[in-house]
């Protein structure tokens, strides 16, 4: 197994906790892998608008809640010759369900993680890991907009800062994550907090071209 985070991680891949780093191991010829839990999730209210417009692109939301049902379902596969991997999660509020997607891409010639959040993929944001204690932790760095090929930069007064952290605790044999996101001007914009288990499923068993948020993707944006 070698998956699109282990590429990026290089060595340090072995300090992660063997769970962690399997659950970010799948390549193309890998499983697909389903987790489900509960999350804590809450939000700003200076960017409602803007969070009620992403759901239309399956991307955040604006909604909060305590105790949320949660699943979480990771494939990898090729895209247009990149190594990639989805990314789905689903939030299940009590009356509104919410998908939340993105596809991971193994920037091979510049080495670097590019994450294409939502639909079609119309923010994307370099990723940086690293590995703290056995955990995976995962900060954003240059974002562009995203549209046929064509890359907008965005400047950092625009961007969102964010943060995943990802472990495993042996002891309750179950993950936590907690992910936040802000902005410079708007503060707060979204953050979720939970655990989770996870197992892993045959390919067969899933319609995989649903699994892909992006049909295709002819161009990265500039390194």
């Amino acid at each position: 197994m070698t998956g699109v985070y282990e590429r990026a991680l290089g060595d340090d891949v072995d300090d992660l906790h063997l769970n962690v780093r399997d659950r970010y191991s799948l390549g193309p010829e890998d499983g697909v892998t389903v987790g489900r839990g509960r999350m804590d999730i809450s939000r700003g209210v200076h960017t409602l608008p803007a969070l009620y417009a992403m759901t239309a692109r399956d991307m955040l939301f604006p909604e909060a809640g305590e105790d949320v049902r949660f699943a979480v379902t990771t494939v990898g596969y090729e895209l247009n010759g990149h190594e990639a991997m989805t990314t789905r999660r689903v939030f299940n509020f009590e009356d509104t369900r919410r998908r939340f997607d993105s596809v991971t891409v193994w920037d091979a010639e510049n080495e670097r993680l590019l994450d294409y959040l939502g639909r079609g993929g119309p923010i994307v944001t370099e990723l940086h890991p690293r590995v703290e204690n056995e955990a995976l932790v995962v900060e954003a760095g240059r974002q562009w907009l995203h549209r046929k090929g064509q890359y907008l930069s965005l400047p950092d007064v625009m961007a969102a800062g964010v943060e995943v952290r990802d472990r495993y605790d042996e002891a309750g044999e179950q993950y936590h994550v907690l992910a936040t996101v802000k902005n410079p001007l708007a503060g707060h914009i979204l953050s979720y907090r939970g655990s989770f288990t996870q197992a892993d499923e045959d390919r067969k068993d899933h319609e995989l071209e649903q699994l892909k948020p992006i049909a295709r993707l002819p161009k990265l944006p500039p390194a």
